[in-house]
C-alpha cells in the first residue's frame, strides 16, 4: 500500500496508446496513457469508458445509432464517459489521459481490421 504519483507513472514509459495500470479498485483498473495520433474505431459492448485528460488535448469521435459522427474535444481537466456499446475513435495532437475500465478490458475493444503499430491492443501493462 503506497501512493502512486501520476506524473512519475507517466514519466516511466513513452509509448502512446499503451496504457499502464496505476492501481486497481474493486474489479476496475485505473490506467494512464500517453496519447498522440489516431487510435482505431472500436466498441466496448459491456462497459462504459471513463476518460480524464491529464495533459494536452484529447478528441473522441463517437458514432450514433443512425451512423452520424460527432467529436467531443477534451482539454486538461475535462472528463468524458463513452457509453457502453458506442463506437468511438480517440485521437490527439498529444497529451495524457487517465481511464477507468473493468480489469481485462482490451484497449481496442471490439475492433475489426488492422491495428496500427502505434496502438497497443492490451488489457493494460503493470507499472
Amino acid at each position: 500500500m503506497r501512493p502512486v504519483n501520476l506524473n512519475e507513472a507517466l514519466a516511466s514509459f513513452g509509448e502512446v496508446y499503451s496504457p499502464r495500470i496505476v492501481t486497481r479498485m474493486n474489479d476496475y483498473d485505473v490506467r494512464v496513457a500517453h496519447v498522440r495520433g489516431e487510435h482505431v474505431w472500436h466498441t466496448h459492448e459491456d462497459t462504459d469508458e471513463f476518460f480524464l485528460v491529464l495533459e494536452g488535448r484529447f478528441d473522441v469521435a463517437v458514432r450514433a445509432d443512425d451512423g452520424t459522427e460527432s467529436t467531443v474535444t477534451l482539454q486538461k481537466g475535462d472528463t468524458f464517459v463513452v457509453p457502453r456499446g458506442t463506437p468511438h475513435k480517440p485521437s490527439s495532437p498529444g497529451g495524457s489521459v487517465l481511464m477507468f475500465e473493468p480489469s481485462g478490458t482490451l484497449s481496442t475493444g471490439s475492433h475489426e481490421g488492422e491495428i496500427p503499430a502505434h496502438v497497443d491492443s492490451t488489457a493494460g501493462h503493470d507499472l
